[in-house]
């Protein structure tokens, strides 16, 4: 009688791939974000209204909302809940892309994101002010990293 014995070669990827489905969590890598992306905190109020890091935005049409695991949300359940978000917008101001930080994504060192809302880059000891009433060639400039 004629026996299949398994080659060597389904052996080692079969091993492989068992190895990848019990990889430990540690092991996963960040997700990667679009260079433009910027970061804010996030409260969804009446979809598509929302509150970006509490001044009023609204998601565009065909917006997608992504969790921390990465799979996309509903606006209508994240009503009322605060969440530390990258997110990219339109060329009109809407926002389009929206990602929900894990808890350690929001860990990541801040000096690496850019500046948004509360967040702040580098060691800045002072942030430049403008009152509004200042010519356009007088304003502060800020740092470039």
């Amino acid at each position: 009688m004629n026996r299949c014995l398994p080659d060597l070669k389904s052996l080692v990827t079969l091993a492989a791939l068992c190895l990848g489905c019990f990889a430990p969590p540690a092991l996963a890598q960040m997700r990667q974000f679009p260079a433009n992306a910027e970061v804010g905190r996030l409260e969804v109020t009446t979809p598509p209204v929302v509150l970006l890091n509490n001044q009023p935005a609204r998601l565009s049409p065909g917006s997608r909302i992504r969790g921390a695991n990465n799979l996309v949300v509903l606006p209508a359940s994240l009503v009322g809940q605060q969440h530390w978000v990258r997110l990219v917008k339109d060329p009109q101001g809407l926002l389009h892309e929206v990602w929900i930080l894990s808890e350690a994504e929001t860990q990541v060192q801040r000096s690496q994101l850019p500046v948004f809302g509360n967040w702040t880059s580098g060691n800045q000891t002072q942030t430049p002010k403008d009152d509004g009433k200042t010519p356009f060639n007088q304003l502060p400039k800020f740092p470039n990293n």
